[in-house]
C-alpha cells in the first residue's frame, strides 16, 4: 500500500494548522508545531497526527466544512486509508522519516466548530472507524515535505505500539482511581493539593507524608509536564514521586524506587482460573455497604491491621474511609475467617476496566490463599459491572505479583517511582 503527503500542517497552538512546504520531525513532533492543550496532545506516543484526504472528503459530503489542517492533523495524506491501519503499522515517508501508528486521536471541543452543530464525533474511531485521525510515534527522525511518497510497512516484531495503546486505557482508569482517593482525603479535611489536567494527575500533601498522597502520573504520555510537576512539589514543600517507566526514567540520572509491575488481562481469563483460588472453606468475603458507617469502620480497622499501618497514618485511613466508600465506582470488601476479619481489598470500575486497588491480609493469615480469593471476588464484581478487563499493580517478584500471574493477570509493563525533593531536581 502506498500514498503521498498532500499537506504538511503546523501551528503555534490551536486550529487550524496551516500548510508549510516542509518540516523536520523529531521524537516529539514537527518543528514549529505546538498545542494549546499539551496535557492531552503531544508527547512521544502522539507526536504526529495524520488524517486521510479520503476521510475529509467523506466528512465534507455529509455537509461539514472541514478542510486539510482544520482538525489539527500534521500530515494530510492521500492514497491510504489511514484510520484502517492497525496499531503498529509503519509509514516510511520520503527519504528519511519513519512513523509508527500509535492510537486513534479522539475528537474534542477544540475542533467542534468545524462540524455542523458541533458534532465532532463525526471523526470518532468508535462512530466512524474509517474517518478518524490517527496518532503516530517517530521511529526515525527526518524531514517531511508536501508530495513525499508514503509506503505502508507491517508492524515490527519488537513493536511496543500495541502495549502503549493498551496502557493508555489502563492508565486513565488508574489515574481516576487515585484522584478519587486523593479527593476522599481532601474531603476528610486533610491538606491534599491536587492537579488534574488531562493525562497529568498529581497530589501533594504536607500533612500526609509518603508516596500515596505525594505522587504524579502522566509522564509516560506527556513528559513535557515535568517542569510543572517540579514546581508543584516545590510550592507544596513536600517530597514527591513521579511514576514512569523503569526503562524510560523521567530525567537523566533519575533513580528508580520500588520497581512495580502493571498486570492486566481479560475478566474472562481470570474467571476461567477460578479453580486456582482455593481459600479456606470458612472464608467469607463481603462487600462494604457504603451507607453503613459500621461496615466502613470495620473495613478501615482491618486495613490498618493488615497493612501494619503506623499510628500517624491510621487516623487518615479512618477519616478517609467514609468518603472513599461513597465514591462512584469504588468497591470495598472485607475477608472474614471464622468470625475474624483477616483481609481487605478495594477495586474501582470505569470504562469497562476493573482496577484492583490495595489488598492486604493479616500476617498470621497469609499463605492460605486469601489473596487469590480477593482477586477473584473483585474481578467477579467487575464482571457484574460490565468490565471486560482487569488490572492491578504489584511490586516486581513479590508474592502478590505471583498471585496475579496465577490468576490470569500477567505483567505487561514495569514502572517505578522517581523521587522529587522539595527543591526539585538539579
Amino acid at each position: 500500500m502506498s500514498g503521498r503527503v498532500v499537506q504538511v500542517n503546523v501551528s503555534p497552538g490551536g486550529v487550524p494548522k496551516l500548510p508549510v512546504e516542509q518540516a523536520r520531525v523529531g521524537r516529539s513532533g514537527l518543528e514549529g508545531d505546538a498545542h494549546h492543550h499539551d496535557h492531552v496532545h503531544g508527547g512521544p506516543h502522539r507526536a504526529v497526527c495524520l488524517l486521510a484526504l479520503e476521510a475529509i472528503e467523506r466528512v465534507q459530503a455529509d455537509g461539514h466544512p472541514i478542510e486539510p489542517g482544520a482538525v489539527g492533523e500534521n500530515l494530510t495524506t492521500v492514497g491510504i486509508e489511514i484510520a484502517r491501519l492497525p496499531v503498529g503499522a509503519q509509514l516510511a515517508i520520503g527519504e528519511e522519516l519513519l512513523l509508527e501508528i500509535a492510537a486513534p486521536a479522539n475528537p474534542c471541543d477544540v475542533i467542534k466548530h468545524v462540524f455542523v452543530r458541533g458534532k465532532s464525533g463525526r471523526i470518532s474511531i468508535l462512530l466512524h472507524p474509517d474517518d478518524s485521525r490517527m496518532y503516530a510515534r517517530v521511529l526515525r527522525e527526518g524531514v517531511v515535505r508536501e508530495g513525499d511518497p508514503i509506503r505502508v510497512l507491517p508492524p515490527a516484531a519488537e513493536s511496543t505500539a500495541a502495549l502503549h495503546h493498551g496502557l493508555d486505557l489502563l492508565d486513565s482508569v488508574e489515574r481516576e482511581a487515585w484522584l478519587a482517593a486523593w479527593r476522599a482525603a481532601a474531603a476528610a479535611g486533610f491538606d491534599v493539593r491536587i492537579l488534574d489536567r488531562g493525562e497529568l494527575a498529581a497530589a501533594a500533601s504536607p500533612s500526609l507524608p509518603g508516596s500515596s498522597y505525594n505522587r504524579a502520573f502522566g509522564l509516560r504520555q506527556i513528559p513535557i509536564v515535568l517542569p510543572e510537576v517540579r514546581t508543584f512539589y516545590a510550592d507544596a514543600g513536600t517530597t514527591g514521586w513521579v511514576v514512569a517507566g523503569l526503562d524510560d526514567p523521567p530525567w537523566p540520572g533519575a533513580v528508580p524506587e520500588d520497581p512495580t509491575g502493571v498486570h492486566a488481562g481479560s475478566v474472562e481469563a481470570v474467571l476461567g482460573r477460578a479453580s486456582r483460588s482455593t481459600p479456606p472453606a470458612d472464608l467469607c468475603i463481603q462487600p462494604v455497604d457504603p451507607s453503613d458507617d459500621a461496615q466502613i469502620d470495620r473495613w478501615s480497622e482491618a486495613s490498618i491491621a493488615a497493612n501494619e499501618t503506623p499510628d500517624e497514618v491510621a487516623e487518615a485511613i479512618r477519616r478517609t474511609g467514609p468518603f472513599l466508600a461513597r465514591t462512584k465506582g469504588e468497591h470495598l470488601v472485607v475477608a472474614d475467617l471464622n468470625g475474624r476479619d483477616v483481609g481487605v481489598a478495594a477495586s474501582f470500575t470505569r470504562r469497562r476496566v476493573a482496577w484492583l486497588g490495595g489488598a492486604a491480609v493479616l500476617p498470621e493469615a497469609r499463605g492460605l490463599g486469601i489473596q487469590r480469593g480477593l482477586i477473584l471476588e473483585r474481578v467477579r464484581r467487575g464482571a457484574d459491572a460490565g468490565c471486560l478487563t482487569a488490572m492491578a499493580t504489584a511490586n516486581a517478584s513479590s508474592v502478590s505479583a505471583a498471585n496475579l500471574e496465577a490468576m490470569g493477570l500477567p505483567r505487561v509493563w514495569t514502572r517505578a517511582r522517581y523521587r522529587f525533593e522539595p527543591a526539585g531536581v538539579a
